[in-house]
């Protein structure tokens, strides 16, 4: 019998489960062995502070981000004071689920099949060697990613969620040319996605190249082809290929109302406009396990729906803010170009990198804030032509 049994051992799941084992509850962390998750493994400072991140994982500093515009005209902006991180998830994954074992976790390699109630909660699940085991718990988490099984059986809404494809090569870094192991691109050109963006982030040895659509029919592979051969980038040896969905909205609901709480891309906790996954996952696991605590010491599965509160109440006016920018500027390459033409205001760079770096809206410059807000709505009324004085290229 477990107090509570998380499903899915990725950053969110991990960290509900080391949460909850340091606090004294038996845990069990079920995964399936084997997986890499896509992801450009970007981690901002609060992350690393927060979660207490080992600098020994972060295999890229990055310091410059570069905006392409659909024109190839790039801004090129300075993380001041500071760099984001860049982790491999194949280790930084596994690093988090040994972390939550050493707080006494335990690791289950299997996969989910489904939940059965009687007299208790069981969760069904069938190991590596393919035999079916059920394991009593009081409370489930559910951190299996998006397209969540467990959303999909266990809560209102779970099946409805929309989304995004990912995909993106790991590539062996070149030594030379114009890529640069200190700087991420994000490529706003609808020639590579129509919809969102792509990508050339470093990872130190290797290097992620991809792009992300929610646009049916769209050749995942061939628009990542198209931005390799753009970046100079298609000699590079590829030594892997990964595809994945990334949830564009959070759900309305987290909780069953009995016994079940989600988390991380299960309950669609992904930044819109970004795509940026790993920091609000974990926020999202934590948030959980705080839920879970609750649920456990009370008895009351309305606390179940602190989890999604607590989120929120942190995190949900920077996603209103991100869904807004995504929904005004990314419906066309003229609309991209004037997208890209704003970033190259110094007030927009340091308030948006303040506002990624800490997670956090910056409210001590409200001069700024309006300034930006002018600008903004110039650029999407079409009174201001793109400006490319100063630019990266």
């Amino acid at each position: 019998m477990f107090d509570a049994f998380v499903i899915g051992g990725g950053p969110s799941g991990a960290t509900a489960a080391e949460d909850l084992a340091r606090a004294g509850f038996k845990v069990a962390l079920l995964d399936r062995a084997g997986r890499i998750k896509p992801c450009g493994g970007a981690i901002p400072p609060r992350a690393i502070a927060d979660f207490a991140i080992p600098d020994r994982l972060i295999v890229a500093k990055v310091t410059t981000a570069r905006m392409v515009s659909p024109k190839g005209r790039a801004v090129d902006i300075a993380i001041e004071g500071g760099y984001v991180g860049m982790v491999d998830r194949e280790h930084f994954d596994e690093f988090l689920r040994e972390r939550a074992a050493m707080q006494g976790a335990s690791r289950l390699t299997g996969t989910f099949l489904r939940i059965e109630r009687g007299e208790k909660t069981q969760v069904i699940w069938r190991d590596k060697s393919g035999v079916e085991r059920s394991s009593a718990a009081r409370v489930v988490i559910g951190a299996d990613g998006a397209r969540s099984d467990v959303a999909r059986a266990e809560v209102p809404g779970g099946r409805d969620i929309p989304y995004v494809i990912a995909y993106h090569e790991i590539i062996e870094a070149p030594q030379a040319g114009t890529y640069d192991p200190r700087r991420c691109d994000v490529i706003y050109d609808g020639r590579i996605s129509p919809d969102f963006y792509g990508w050339v982030f470093p990872h130190g040895a290797t290097a992620s190249v991809g792009m992300g659509t929610g646009v049916d029919g769209v050749n995942l592979k061939q628009a990542t082809a198209d931005l390799r051969a753009a970046s100079g980038l298609t000699g590079c040896k590829t030594l892997r290929r990964e595809g994945a969905p990334i949830p564009l909205r959070p759900l309305d609901r987290w909780d069953n109302g009995r016994d079940l709480v989600l988390a991380g891309d299960a309950a669609g906790v992904v930044a819109p406009s970004s795509g940026e996954g790993i920091f609000y996952a974990m926020a999202g696991g934590r948030a959980a396990a705080t839920a879970a605590q609750a649920f456990l010491r009370s008895g009351r599965a309305r606390d179940l729906a602190l989890a999604r509160s607590m989120f929120m109440s942190e995190h949900g006016m920077v996603f209103k803010v991100l869904r807004s920018m995504q929904d005004a500027y990314y419906k066309s390459d003229d609309r991209r170009e004037r997208f890209v033409s704003l970033c190259h205001d110094l007030d927009v760079q340091r308030l948006t990198f303040d506002a990624y770096m800490n997670k956090r809206l910056v409210k001590t410059r409200p001069l700024a804030h309006l300034k930006i807000g002018v600008k903004n709505l110039m650029h999407l009324m079409g009174l201001v032509r793109p400006e490319w004085s100063g630019m990266g290229s």
